[in-house]
């Protein structure tokens, strides 16, 4: 057996999703905080449990289709994007070519996880002239992406990142600070009878931006109201604006995101919104604010900002087993489709 063999088959193969959360939140405290929400998000958006599902199906298109799922989520198309939104990202070929020494020199050992991350994190820190803080979480995605990737697609992909640019182009903790600010409301802004408005920053594999959202509006209804381009040509799932959306009712799942900075700005979330997400399987943290939400029932009071993942699904019940029924608003196109998706779905369970 192979170096390589041993380090994917044998060592990163046996580690669960559970496991992969929870070496992420042993090393949320080593982590800059530019990156803890991202990285936990990262995660949440490449979820190990379904590639496994749809790896084990017989009929991986009927699986799909069964899920409901749209756009792409598939890391082996998005090796060297998919961490896009990290800070971290910029280090990512130096990290890539960290992780393939490692695979190539791995005998047969069994450290924990959250070790062999810190280990190689070390080393690139150390070869970069940076602090470890600011590695570790692009290594834990590496290893991750390698593991659901396999190594021939790891390896082929080349590890060029674009330059950053705006927000992201600035030190970690201006960025932190920007994240934190709310736009000036003027000279009246303290008056409760002013309509307030503020921004959300946004960012997808297509496209990065922001855009105006007022004082208790959904994140979807100000995004809705972007008629600066044509949203459909960039990705298929946005009728209208940078975030998908086709219910605003939480029946769909098409308006999932990530919350990078402010999410202390937006509505707690109600119980509607934390029974769906169970539903459509997108492992909301339990918190009254998460950072992951669905951007329909998130009103803002301020700044926030925002990753838009590259697809949806309805995967809940499915590969979790964590809800009972699927409850949809009855009025909505979404809703009907979905109805029948998932009556067929959990039919015989």
């Amino acid at each position: 057996m192979s170096n390589h063999t041993t380090f994917l088959g044998t060592y990163l193969a046996r580690f669960t999703e559970t496991d992969w959360l929870n070496a992420i939140e042993e090393l949320l405290p080593s982590i800059h905080e530019v990156d803890r929400n991202a990285v936990q998000i990262w995660f949440r958006f490449y979820p190990l449990s379904l590639k496994l599902a749809i790896d084990a199906a017989e009929n991986r298109e009927e699986v799909i289709r069964g899920f409901a799922l749209q756009g792409n989520f598939e890391l082996k198309d998005q090796i060297d994007t998919s961490h896009h939104f990290l800070y971290g990202h910029r280090y990512w070929k130096t990290v890539k070519a960290a992780i393939e020494a490692e695979a190539a020199v791995f005998t047969d050992q069994t450290p924990e996880l959250a070790d062999e991350i810190r280990d190689i994190a070390r080393l690139v820190a150390e070869k970069l002239s940076v602090e470890p803080q600011m590695i570790i979480a692009m290594v834990a995605i590496g290893l991750a992406t390698l593991n659901q990737s396999g190594l021939e697609a790891f390896k082929a992909a080349s590890g060029d990142v674009k330059q950053p640019t705006g927000m992201m182009a600035k030190s970690p903790n201006a960025v932190i600070a920007e994240r934190s600010m709310d736009d000036s409301q003027g000279l009246l802004g303290f008056l409760k009878t002013v309509n307030k408005r503020f921004s959300v920053n946004y960012a997808s594999l297509s496209s990065s931006g922001k855009f105006p959202i007022m004082l208790d509006q959904e994140i979807t209804g100000a995004s809705g109201a972007d008629h600066s381009q044509d949203w459909q040509k960039q990705d298929s799932r946005c009728w209208e604006g940078p975030v998908p959306i086709e219910c605003t009712a939480a029946s769909c799942g098409t308006c999932w995101v990530g919350v990078l900075g402010g999410q202390e700005k937006l509505s707690d979330v109600n119980p509607r919104e934390r029974r769906q997400m169970k539903v459509f399987g997108y492992n909301q943290p339990s918190d009254a604010k998460p950072f992951i939400r669905l951007a329909c029932q998130a009103k803002a009071s301020g700044n926030a900002t925002i990753v838009i993942p590259p697809w949806n699904a309805v995967f809940g019940k499915k590969v979790y087993g964590n809800v009972e029924e699927v409850v949809l608003e009855p009025n909505t196109t979404s809703a009907r489709k979905l109805r029948e998706i998932v009556k067929e779905v959990t039919s015989g369970e």
